[in-house]
């Protein structure tokens, strides 16, 4: 069997719940599954509010959302310039998007 990879958007708060529990259980299930959390809009306040150490490692936060809501990143969560250009690319490469 190939290895997934896996995108997992998150552009709300309840998204990015959702999608951290997919990660976790995507991950149980394939160890060796490549998995993003690729977080816009209020994803990226609620990912900032709510830290977690499980997930936190796969995700990615829009840039963009970052600076229209006059956010900084503390915690240094990995950042992407622009979320829809990175679910675009991941997707031409062939990667499956689910909106969480």
């Amino acid at each position: 069997m190939s290895t997934l990879n896996v995108l997992l958007h998150a552009p709300t708060p309840g998204s990015l719940a959702r999608a951290r529990r997919n990660a976790v259980n995507l991950l149980a299930a394939r160890p060796d599954a490549e998995v993003l959390i690729v977080a816009n809009g209020g994803g990226v306040a609620a990912a900032l509010e709510t830290p977690n150490a499980a997930t936190d490692p796969l995700l990615r936060l829009c840039r963009n959302s970052l600076k229209g809501q006059g956010l900084e990143n503390p915690a240094g969560i990995a950042e992407v310039d622009a979320a829809v250009v990175t679910l675009a690319e991941h997707q031409a490469a062939g990667w499956g998007y689910i909106r969480c």
